[in-house]
C-alpha cells in the first residue's frame, strides 16, 4: 500500500484564534493526546454571526480563549457539534447558555445506532463507550442535508456516522469545504469503537464523501491540520480500512482469534501501549464480517470472544464464496 498521507509536522498556538481563510478562525483546545493530537479544533466562524464548531472539553481554559476571540458572545449565533465525544461536545451548553445561542447537532449520543448496534449494546458484551458525553442533547436536532443559512455564511449538515452515531460534517458553502470532524483527519485514522462506532456505517459515510470529493477543496478536521489533498486521503484511508479487512481474514484462516489476539498479530507498528484501542478496531471489523456471513463468533457476538471464519469462505477472494 502507498505510504500514508499524513500531516504530522502540525504545531499550532494553543488557545489563541489562528486565521485560516476569510471569515474563518481556529482556536485549538489544550487537551493534547495521543487520541486528540495537539488538541480539539474549535473553528470560529463568521464575523457578527458566528458558528462555533465543535466548542471542545469543558475547560475553562478553552472557554476563556473562545470568549477572547469572540470578544461579546452575543455575537455567537449558532452551536455546532460534529458528533458527541468528550473532546468535541461538553463546552457546547455552557457556551450556548453565555451566548444565548442553539446548540445544533444530529442528535444525542444513543439515539442514531443502528438496530444491530442499538441490539449489541443492550447486550452489554462488547464494551465500548469511550469518551462518550452521555448527557448531551442538542437543541435543535440537524437532518441529512439541511442548510443553515446567515448573512455571512451558509453550511450544509452531512450525515456520516461511523466514528460515532451522531457524527455530521458540515460543508461550507462559500469556501467548498468540509468541517470534517473526526470522520476524515489529516494526522490520522480514525478510531471505530462499537457499539457507538459502527464500521458498516463508516465505511458507506467515506464512500460518501468520496462521491462528493470533486466539489470540496479542502477539510478542516476535528484534529490536526487542515487537508488540502482530500481526494488522495479518502482513496487511502478506503484502502487501508480494505487491506485491514483482508489481513483479519488471512489471519482467522490460520485458526479462530479474539479481536485482542488479532491486533496483537497484524498491528505491529504501533507501541504496545495502543494495542487495546488497536482491538477495538478490529472489533469494528468482526462485527462488519459477521454481519455479511464471512466469519462467525463463537458463541455471542462479545468483545473478549473468539471469531472463525465462515465456512467455505477463501480468506483470499471472500467475495467469491
Amino acid at each position: 500500500m502507498a505510504t500514508d498521507p499524513f500531516i504530522t509536522d502540525f504545531d499550532p498556538p494553543i488557545g489563541k484564534a489562528e486565521p485560516l481563510a476569510p471569515g474563518l478562525r481556529r482556536v485549538v483546545a489544550p487537551n493534547a493526546s495521543p487520541m486528540t493530537f495537539r488538541g480539539t479544533n474549535t473553528y470560529l466562524l463568521g464575523e457578527t454571526e458566528i458558528a462555533v464548531i465543535d466548542p471542545g472539553p469543558d475547560d475553562a481554559r478553552h472557554l476563556d480563549a473562545i470568549k477572547t476571540a469572540v470578544g461579546d458572545l452575543r455575537k455567537i449565533s449558532h452551536v455546532l457539534v460534529t458528533h458527541s465525544h468528550v473532546d468535541h461536545s461538553p463546552l457546547a451548553r455552557r457556551l450556548a447558555r453565555l451566548a444565548d445561542a442553539p446548540v445544533l447537532a444530529m442528535g444525542n449520543s444513543h439515539e442514531h445506532r443502528s438496530p444491530l448496534m442499538r441490539r449489541l449494546a443492550e447486550t452489554g458484551g462488547l464494551g465500548g463507550g469511550e469518551g462518550v458525553d452521555v448527557d448531551f442533547a442538542p437543541d435543535i436536532r440537524l437532518t441529512d442535508n439541511q442548510t443553515i443559512t446567515t448573512a455571512e455564511w451558509a453550511l450544509t449538515a452531512l450525515a456520516t456516522p461511523g466514528h460515532f452515531s451522531n457524527h455530521m460534517c458540515f460543508a461550507w458553502h462559500q469556501d467548498r469545504s468540509v468541517f470534517s470532524g473526526d470522520h476524515v483527519m489529516s494526522w490520522a485514522t480514525t478510531l471505530v469503537s462499537p457499539p457507538d462506532g459502527d464500521l458498516t456505517a463508516f465505511m458507506a459515510s467515506m464512500q460518501r464523501m468520496k462521491a462528493r470529493a470533486g466539489q470540496d477543496r479542502r477539510y478542516y478536521p476535528g484534529h490536526g491540520a487542515v487537508l488540502e489533498k482530500v481526494a488522495l486521503m479518502l482513496d487511502w484511508q478506503i484502502a487501508h480500512r480494505q487491506e485491514r479487512e483482508s489481513q483479519i481474514l488471512a489471519a482467522l484462516a490460520q485458526g479462530p482469534a479474539s479481536a485482542l489476539e488479532l491486533a496483537q498479530r497484524i498491528y505491529t507498528e504501533i507501541p504496545a501501549q495502543m494495542i487495546p484501542l488497536a482491538s477495538r478496531n478490529v472489533l469494528a471489523h468482526l462485527v462488519d464480517l459477521t454481519e455479511r456471513n464471512l466469519v462467525h463468533p463463537e458463541g455471542d457476538l462479545a468483545a473478549e470472544g473468539r471469531f472463525h471464519l465462515a465456512e467455505g469462505i477463501d480468506a483470499k477472494n471472500p467475495a467469491g464464496h
